[in-house]
């Protein structure tokens, strides 16, 4: 296979697929606005959690290089765009990122070549935004270029699935761009779906994460008068679980975090309401009560303290897993952040462990953090401690036995005299 691929941004969805790619036998360009990226990329050194320095340079070997230069567009039969849409002040995405990339296909993109956005955005992005600038005067979306969207579907952390085995959806501008799409990623993943069109692909990202948005907003609401009604929601959910058919479980926890939960739920609510002048009332009401879970926490965690006759102030709390899931490095929007400004705010001596985080800047903080050298003395010493994050490396059964005082925000500790759960 001679065909040439470039993918743009070389982040955590753009480093996988090109890999996965250049493993087909593809030449894969992975091109990156970041020269140390790109140089650490060429030197066989991953910046990427999922992807180990062996294997990439096994894709080195097989292909793949990295780049800074926008001009190896040019080469490419298919474009991929990974690039980042962090959420901007008016609640939208950013696309910065995406209209910058789509100026450089636009300015190197040699006719018969297939573009794939799959940057997370809402409805209508890939139509109204991103085929104009690539388009630009030259070419005729269909029969020039083709030019679909794929969401990304990448799970940090995910030892099952990964872009092989993750179905994958794609939806086109035209007919004839699906058709590209699906044929373009069938040759290196197992399944593709086929979208209707650009809109739906979009909408289908947005609404995969809207509905764990909302249903984890459920029982975050739940388990806040399950506790004052003395219910254990967690026993209740695992017997809701039994049932075959109808029920989806979803567990409660210190809040929603990482780069899709907390974020791409609002990318649709704002358009509805720039588009429609209405609001999109169950993303909005998700979005309070998530938002609200730390400062549950922080109140459950004073209430301990204060069963304790010890007042917050000059209290030690100590955090244990700070990251946004289990057995990731990545803390983006993690819930531990505004856990721990709300607790220093109160004068609480905060400390953190987590394996994965040797450094710990909390966004909202001005203050660094240094990882607990040694966790067994750090839980000796602590006042109260919270469970925020279960990783495979923590020995639980060791922490309910320490006769720490414990919060288990993640329900995998059994209850007892100094354990409770949120």
């Amino acid at each position: 296979m001679s065909s040439t691929l470039v993918v743009v941004g070389q982040g955590y969805v753009g480093l996988p697929i090109a890999l996965r790619a250049a493993e087909t036998g593809r030449r894969v360009v992975g091109l990156d606005t970041d020269a140390a990226t790109v140089a650490a990329l060429n030197a066989g050194t991953s910046h990427i959690g999922d992807i180990t320095d062996d294997e990439l340079r096994r894709g080195l070997a097989a292909g793949y290089r990295a780049t800074t230069d926008a001009g190896c567009i040019a080469e490419a039969d298919t474009v991929v765009v990974c690039v980042p849409t962090p959420l901007a002040p008016e609640g939208g995405p950013d696309l910065g990122a995406v209209e910058g990339a789509a100026r450089a296909i636009g300015s190197h993109v040699s006719p018969g070549t297939l573009v794939i956005l799959e940057s997370t955005t809402y409805p209508g992005t890939t139509e109204e935004i991103f085929a104009p600038l690539v388009l630009t005067d030259r070419f005729t979306v269909g029969v020039d270029l083709n030019i679909a969207f794929s969401p990304e579907r990448i799970d940090p952390g995910n030892t099952t699935y990964g872009v092989r085995n993750t179905p994958k959806v794609v939806g086109g501008v035209t007919p004839e761009c699906t058709r590209r799409a699906r044929d373009f990623y069938a040759s290196f993943i197992d399944t593709v779906v086929e979208a209707k069109g650009a809109r739906e692909a979009e909408m289908a990202k947005l609404l995969e994460n809207t509905f764990r948005h909302v249903n984890i907003a459920l029982v975050n609401e739940m388990v806040r008068f399950s506790q004052e009604l003395d219910i254990d929601l967690w026993d209740a959910i695992d017997c809701a679980e039994t049932k075959p058919f109808g029920f989806m479980a979803f567990r409660p926890g210190p809040g929603v975090g990482g780069h899709c939960i907390p974020v791409d739920p609002s990318y649709l609510s704002h358009r509805v309401k720039a588009k429609l002048g209405y609001a999109f009332r169950m993303v909005e009401l998700a979005e309070e009560i998530n938002h609200a879970a730390p400062d549950y926490v922080a109140a459950r965690v004073r209430d301990m303290l204060n069963d304790a006759s010890l007042p917050v102030r000059g209290s030690t709390v100590l955090l244990l897993g700070v990251t946004y899931k289990p057995d990731v490095a990545d803390c983006r929007e993690s819930p531990a952040d505004p856990l721990a400004v709300r607790l220093r705010s109160w004068g609480a001596d905060v400390r953190y462990h987590d394996p994965f985080v040797p450094v710990w800047h909390p966004h909202g903080s001005d203050e660094t953090f240094h990882r607990e050298a040694d966790l067994g003395a750090a839980v000796a010493a602590a006042d109260a401690v919270v469970l925020l994050q279960a990783h495979a490396r923590y020995d639980l059964e060791a922490l309910a036995d320490s006769g720490a005082v414990v919060l288990d925000t993640r329900g995998r500790l059994t209850p007892s005299k100094v354990v409770a759960r949120l």
